[in-house]
């Protein structure tokens, strides 16, 4: 960032009374200018404190959507867009991490670095978007947002795409506020890009892109005397995001009607509330933030506080934030396509609207900012090195039994990629699916009903015949089954049913098994290990 773009700007949104009255005891909430070097020092800090808590679990061994993250950036750079027919999710993240494993390798610490980066830009973007949109003061406050979150913390040591959404997020946010409220169009390009970007990044910027149009006619009611020009820049902009995203439109077409998230439940209400305590670090943090931020934003409400247009951002970014968050909610009770790790959509209007609600709570603001970084720092919310699976461990203890001709056997369809990582000189792999014809991508199409039809008759018995004597069979099955959606109740039917099956059948013969002995772990799975006589 040059050192010129850390200059407060021209016309600063709170060089109002409500600004400048010294409401507290804190010198830096004055409505002086902070001085550039303060400003570098300060970013300087909270990113060296943010770096060092985001690497505590980088060699953390992937997870299941880690597993095949890395087997769908594995393939040819021209040929992914097309396999993710099978997938469900959009190219972009898979496109720029088969760049960064050319260059860096496809290591656990080497994709992990990817999400790093994506995460640790949101500081300094942070800053940008409060500075830019408010004054220097909201860009500190919105860099320590950024910084600390507990999700960007979390997701900025995973091989998936959230990081790089959130990044995202932010840049569709404050480039919205600066073309749509503060009528600077010099940022339309940034609002397109950025909006586009997202949305070839994962499928819930649909619902960011919707609440984009939504908090659009927003602006339209609300400032009678830009009507005429908002519906010039609203009709680029919008048109211009059309037109870049068409090209994929086919593609989530044929997504929506193929693919989906069986594994999935519909989010009950206290979803939305524990979608807040994820993104900010518990409820602790999401308290203190809701109070400090809470009784800045409100102060905001009466006009001799701030002025129309900051008003107005606040409730945009309500919209692109809350609106966005609420659509996803009433989308995944009828389509189930909820999970907490989605949420990165709307990290950034939110980040945004809290930052000047803190940098606007005075003393109680500040208390707040403190302890949520007490938690952040002291307590974080991260996960652990053996959090989210075991397979690496479970393999590790086995592989010396597992030779290239064995028949690998997963009850669990979506864990082949990971387990296919894990065993690279494996090539036949196969599940209650069928045969695997990839083991580096799910095959999601029709798969709840694929499952439904799956049985030890007709799947797994035309496996085991084609085992030849002396080959090895390994049935790797979760440690943990859920109940509920159908999708994990098929597949403890199946794990059941499998092991049953080999234990029975006297042409094979157990010599090896590793039952998990990290149950600590968030998805552990059991291997089984049989010969062929």
């Amino acid at each position: 960032m040059a050192i010129d773009s850390l200059r407060a700007p021209a016309r600063p949104a709170l060089r109002d009374r409500a600004y400048t009255t010294g409401q507290s005891w804190f010198d830096w909430l004055r409505a002086d200018p902070l001085p550039a070097w303060f400003i570098v020092a300060a970013l300087a800090l909270i990113t060296l404190i943010s770096g060092v808590v985001r690497l505590e679990t980088f060699k953390a061994h992937y997870w299941i959507d880690e597993g095949l993250s890395v087997g769908i950036a594995s393939h040819p750079f021209g040929d992914i867009p097309s396999l993710l027919k099978m997938d469900g999710s959009p190219p972009l993240y898979y496109l720029i991490l088969h760049v960064w494993m050319a260059a860096f390798g496809r290591g656990e610490i080497a994709t992990h670095a990817l999400s790093f980066v994506f995460a640790m830009l949101t500081i300094p973007v942070a800053y940008w978007a409060g500075a830019s949109l408010f004054d220097r003061r909201t860009g500190l406050v919105c860099a320590v947002l950024a910084g600390g979150a507990s999700y960007l913390t979390a997701y900025a040591q995973e091989t998936r795409m959230y990081s790089l959404l959130a990044l995202l997020s932010l840049l569709v946010a404050a480039s919205f506020i600066e073309v749509f409220v503060r009528r600077r169009r010099g940022y339309l390009p940034v609002f397109v890009l950025s909006l586009v970007a997202s949305l070839y990044t994962h499928n819930w910027a649909l619902f960011l892109a919707l609440m984009s149009v939504a908090a659009f006619l927003f602006c339209v009611r609300e400032q009678a005397s830009e009507r005429r020009a908002l519906w010039r820049d609203g009709a680029i902009a919008f048109g211009g995001v059309a037109i870049l995203y068409a090209p994929w439109v086919p593609t989530v077409v044929y997504q929506a009607h193929h693919t989906g998230a069986p594994w999935a439940l519909p989010p009950v209400f206290w979803s939305l509330t524990q979608s807040f305590y994820s993104l900010v670090g518990g409820r602790g943090a999401a308290v203190a933030l809701l109070l400090g931020g809470g009784a800045g934003l409100l102060a905001l409400r009466h006009p001799e506080n701030a002025r129309a247009w900051v008003r107005l951002a606040i409730k945009c970014l309500f919209i692109l934030g809350l609106g966005t968050l609420l659509i996803a909610w009433l989308y995944s009770k009828t389509t189930p396509a909820w999970a907490p790790r989605y949420l990165a959509v709307i990290v950034g209007p939110l980040l945004i609207v809290f930052g000047l609600g803190v940098r606007r709570g005075g003393t109680l603001g500040m208390v707040a900012l403190a302890l949520c970084a007490c938690f952040w720092v002291l307590d974080p919310q991260r996960p652990t090195v053996n959090s989210k699976s075991n397979v690496a461990l479970v393999v590790h203890n086995v592989q010396n039994q597992l030779p290239p001709s064995t028949l690998v056997l997963s009850t669990q369809p979506e864990q082949v990629p990971v387990i296919a990582y894990y065993l690279p000189h494996v090539t036949r792999y196969a599940t209650p699916l069928g045969p695997v014809i990839d083991p580096h991508i799910v095959d999601w199409r029709d798969a709840l009903s694929r499952f439904r039809r799956s049985s030890v008759n007709h799947t797994l018995r035309p496996l085991l015949r084609r085992v030849a004597p002396g080959q090895r069979v390994a049935l790797i099955t979760p440690a943990i089954f859920a109940k509920q959606p159908e999708w994990m109740s098929l597949i403890e039917q199946a794990s059941n049913q499998w092991q049953n099956e080999l234990q029975r059948d006297h042409r094979f013969e157990q010599v090896a098994s590793n039952s998990a002995k990290w149950l600590g772990s968030g998805v552990p799975v059991k291997i089984t290990v049989f010969a062929r006589r």
